[in-house]
């Protein structure tokens, strides 16, 4: 297996331009578009990367994934953690990371991977001196070191906007997150220079960014990224700071060798495809979802299904979960459906919660017809067969839809659309219009 610190040799080839020159006077307007690339997981960028996993073993990750988060987001919804401005939505320390964002930091440049999460609005970064960080954990990202670092002190006007935030007695802005778990990322507020590096092998810089500079990272297992990248809304957010427009494309998430996953932001990010309103509750993005149908036929699922309080018909699309979870009633009419077109066809494998069949999702399933997500305006989201099924081993297959309520009777009305639903797709999040657009799209035709 890779070692992080083979990752940080290829990270360190990428982001060789920034670190031999000083760039700072090379950069000094902030770009109207950034492009970074997003790491998959499994890829040879990527500190999980396993060139020995086996078909089961993926799968058994992507779904232990996903139940951890969609654990959580019930933890958040209940109100068992307050919420607030800086509040994260994940467990870094239990279940890996579906993608990282590949950028750099400081000057000179110190390369950075770190999680993409749609629902945390603060970025983080370990920072030396780190409690609990070695040199195997990857680099660390050294104030004393960088001409472009600055901490925020008390009185700057951004510290008294986080909840979190604390004065500590060296007269800076601190700041204390806490995890599901108790484990928690601590530090201070502070501004850095952040550079990312584009596929036409342009680098573009934005001066004085606000993250978390974290010091104690808590007593976690997994230490093999170097932060969290929020891309929630907030007087924070990186997304804030770059026009409050972002966009992501996904190929198939389970295929760790497609090399055009990619992030922007920016006034430059592609609005194309369907529209749908969007609405931002708690740090997390929703949309309504109206209904859902198989090829032709519209299921009939009652009007109030996906009603959640205070969020009527509401999905929320995340990214840290691969799985697609519906309210209830949806759900049933769904792997009914899902049954009755496939029994008699393919073998039950397991007739419990959800359906698996023996055969491959590749040759068994042509045919299948398409599944698709009815939101507000007339927005469809269509999933093919690589989106609605995975294959659990090389010789069976599961859908890759669940009841949200399995885990937690009182979410009934719960929906969350993950990122095999979003897959083949450019999601593009437009916050000043409160709109979520997506395009069914190879993303290679997106690179510049």
């Amino acid at each position: 297996m890779a070692t992080f610190c083979t990752l940080v040799s290829l990270g360190l080839l990428i982001f060789t331009t920034l670190v031999t020159g000083n760039i700072v006077e090379a950069y000094n307007a902030q770009p109207k578009q950034l492009v970074t690339k997003l790491i998959h997981w499994g890829s040879i960028l990527s500190p999980y990367f396993n060139p020995n996993a086996s078909v089961a073993e993926r799968a058994e990750r992507i779904v232990k994934t996903s139940a951890t988060r969609i654990a959580y987001l019930y933890a958040q919804i209940k109100g068992d953690i307050h919420m607030n401005d800086f509040e994260l939505n994940l467990l870094p320390s239990t279940y890996e990371p579906l993608f990282l964002v590949n950028f750099s930091m400081g000057q000179p440049a110190t390369p950075q991977l770190a999680i993409m999460d749609t629902g945390s609005n603060i970025l983080w970064v370990r920072c030396a001196p780190c409690k609990r960080c070695t040199q195997q954990n990857g680099p660390l990202l050294d104030p004393s070191k960088s001409s472009t670092y600055a901490s925020l002190p008390c009185t700057n006007t951004m510290c008294h906007y986080a909840p979190s935030a604390y004065c500590n007695r060296l007269n800076q802005c601190g700041y204390n997150l806490s995890y599901a778990t108790g484990l928690s990322s601590a530090g201070v507020l502070a501004t850095e220079q952040f550079i990312f590096h584009s596929s036409d092998e342009g680098v573009n810089a934005v001066p004085s960014v606000v993250f978390g500079c974290s010091h104690e990272n808590g007593d976690y297992k997994d230490r093999r990224f170097t932060g969290v990248f929020g891309l929630g809304k907030g007087i924070t957010s990186f997304v804030t700071r770059m026009g409050s427009k972002f966009s992501y494309c996904l190929g198939n998430i389970a295929d760790p060798h497609y090399g055009y996953n990619q992030l922007v932001f920016g006034e430059k990010a592609n609005f194309e495809g369907y529209s749908t309103p969007l609405k931002v509750v708690n740090g997390h993005y929703y949309v309504t979802l109206e209904g859902i149908s198989v090829g032709e036929k519209r299921l009939d699922i009652d009007s109030t299904a996906f009603s959640m309080k205070g969020n009527e018909k509401s999905a929320l699309i995340d990214s840290g979960t691969a799985l697609t979870w519906l309210a209830e009633s949806a759900f049933r009419a769904l792997d009914n459906e899902v049954r009755q077109l496939l029994d008699g066809v393919l073998m039950p494998f397991w007739r419990g919660s959800f359906a698996c069949y023996k055969g491959t999702v590749s040759q068994d399933l042509i045919g299948f017809p398409v599944v698709t997500f009815h939101f507000s305006g007339g927005a469809d989201l269509d999933l093919d067969t690589e989106s609605m099924f995975y294959q659990a081993t090389p010789d069976i297959l599961c859908i890759a839809v669940r009841q949200a309520s399995a885990y937690g009777n009182d979410f009934k009305s719960f929906s969350v659309i993950g990122l095999m639903a979003q897959q083949y797709y450019n999601m593009a999040y437009d916050l000043n219009s409160n709109k979520l657009f997506f395009q069914r799209i190879d993303c290679q035709l997106l690179v510049d």
